[in-house]
C-alpha cells in the first residue's frame, strides 16, 4: 500500500517550536515571554486556533505547540509587533530553538489505510 498524501496549505496548519533553554532561569523567562505574547497574537494574528504549551522541567525545554487555520495565518505572526520582538529573545539568552510546520495531508483513513477518493474538510466527521 502507497499512502496518499495531497499537502492543502488552506486547511490547518500545526506548529510546533521546541526552546531547549539550558537552565531553569532562561525557561521561566521563555515562559513569560509566552504569557506575554500570547494575548497579541489572538487578537491581531489571523486564523490563530490555540496554542499548548508542554513543558519538560528536568530538560529545561519548552514545547510551543499552536494551531492555525491555514498557511497565510501562520505568516501572519509576522505582523505582531510584540510576537516579532519576543522571537529575538531566545537567541540572546543562548536558548536553541527549532521549528517545523505541519499542513493538512487528506482525510485519515485514506492517509494511513489507503481508502478511497474522498473530499476531506477539517471538522467533520468521516471513517467510521
Amino acid at each position: 500500500m502507497t499512502p496518499t498524501l495531497e499537502p492543502d496549505t488552506t486547511q490547518g496548519q500545526v506548529v510546533i517550536t521546541r526552546f531547549h533553554c539550558g537552565d531553569l532561569v532562561r525557561l521561566l523567562v521563555v515562559l513569560l515571554l509566552h504569557i506575554r505574547v500570547k494575548r497579541d497574537v489572538r487578537r491581531h494574528a489571523r486564523g490563530f486556533l490555540g496554542i499548548k504549551l508542554l513543558v519538560r522541567w528536568r530538560e529545561r525545554t519548552v514545547w510551543s505547540i499552536s494551531l492555525w487555520r491555514d498557511l497565510d495565518s501562520v505568516y501572519s505572526m509576522g505582523e505582531v509587533s510584540r510576537h516579532v520582538a519576543a522571537s529575538r529573545v531566545p537567541a540572546k539568552l543562548g536558548v536553541s530553538t527549532s521549528c517545523d510546520i505541519f499542513c493538512h495531508v487528506g482525510e485519515w483513513t485514506r492517509v494511513m489505510f489507503g481508502g478511497g477518493r474522498r473530499p476531506s474538510r477539517l471538522g467533520t466527521r468521516t471513517g467510521e
